[in-house]
């Protein structure tokens, strides 16, 4: 079985690495309340999922 005749070194594994970072989510506006949420979630705010309302939330 081959085995590597060199250590991988810091540099070449990072760069290696470097496309796999963990992206941060970017929020979307819903369209029912204007506030800012994420993409295929309930909305924080008024609780609107799809045009659905899903979850009861306080207003006031």
């Amino acid at each position: 079985m081959p085995v590597p005749k060199k250590k991988t070194s810091r540099s070449r594994k990072g760069m290696r690495n470097a496309h796999s970072a963990i992206a941060i989510p970017q929020p979307i506006t819903c369209p029912e309340c204007g506030a800012a949420a994420r993409a295929h979630r309930v909305c924080p705010e008024c609780g609107m999922f799809k045009g659905e309302q899903v979850v009861i939330t306080e207003e006031g």
